[in-house]
């Protein structure tokens, strides 16, 4: 028989559809079994476990037909001790079900940490020290001294504190630093800096960062770690000075438009980095 009598043969073209229907069931079937096993369309929002016990935890986690696993600890005064402080997914956010949400539970007690020796450094080495230390610089007096811009003396709640003494991580601390409150400092750039910029910036100096406000495009947490900075008083000018242990104050945006006319922004991932200014 030759090859074209036997490709139009009964018993071949019979065993071909044969061979054909398995093959569409198969594939039926696979895409049956991985539709169930992926739940596909079966996504449901993230409930919120802020501010819950472990117990309301378990039973609004069993109840959304998802799991939880607690990573980690840390200590504020949002919510109670052994509460919900952190999620992750987000609520709101879908996911499939019984997805795992990474929590973080608050602690019964703050974290403390060691107050680190700041005595005779410059204050751009102080500052760094404390922002590493989990501590937060808060105001800067100067103090007439031969030498300039160095620690003399380190205060918590207005009284010296020693190196080494324990004290509860996010704590404030005041510094005397060396200086002539007479004299006078450049006024710094902060314009398209985000506050932690702006912060690190001023601490670097011998001046203090007031209040900050944001405006109304900053709605989130998230919001205000993205937002960067569009007004600073005192204005920075090429030639501006203003005595040293005065203050600034700033106001953050996320709308760009607001930038002076003369800035101009490259939004690089989290960080605002200002370009340059146009003559």
């Amino acid at each position: 028989m030759s090859l074209k009598n036997f490709i139009f043969s009964k018993v071949f073209l019979k065993n071909l559809g044969f061979a054909i229907i398995i093959a569409i069931g198969a594939l039926t079937i696979l895409l049956l079994w991985l539709n169930i096993y992926t739940r596909h369309g079966q996504a449901r929002p993230v409930p919120d476990f802020f501010g819950l016990t472990i117990k309301e935890t378990a039973a609004l986690a069993k109840k959304s037909k998802m799991n939880y696993q607690v990573i980690d600890s840390i200590y504020t005064t949002l919510v109670p001790g052994g509460c919900v402080a952190v999620q992750s997914p987000k609520p709101g956010f879908k996911v499939k079900k019984w997805r795992i949400i990474s929590l973080t539970i608050n602690a019964f007690r703050p974290e403390m940490v060691a107050m680190p020796d700041l005595i005779n450094l410059p204050i751009r080495q102080a500052s760094a020290l404390i922002k590493s230390s989990g501590l937060v610089l808060n105001k800067k007096t100067i103090k007439p001294d031969l030498s300039t811009d160095m620690v003399l003396s380190q205060l918590y709640n207005g009284n010296e504190i020693a190196p080494d003494d324990s004290i509860v991580k996010g704590s404030l601390i005041d510094l005397v630093v060396s200086g002539n409150s007479n004299r006078t400092t450049s006024v710094p750039n902060l314009v398209g800096m985000n506050l932690n910029e702006a912060t690190d910036r001023i601490n670097g100096t011998s001046l203090n960062l007031g209040a900050f406000n944001f405006d109304n495009t900053i709605v989130s947490g998230d919001d205000s770690l993205n937002a960067f900075v569009f007004m600073q008083k005192p204005e920075f000018k090429e030639d501006a000075t203003m005595q040293n242990g005065r203050f600034m104050y700033l106001w953050l945006t996320l709308d760009s438009l607001k930038l002076p006319v003369d800035s101009t922004m490259i939004i690089l991932g989290d960080s605002t980095l200002l370009e340059g200014i146009i003559k």
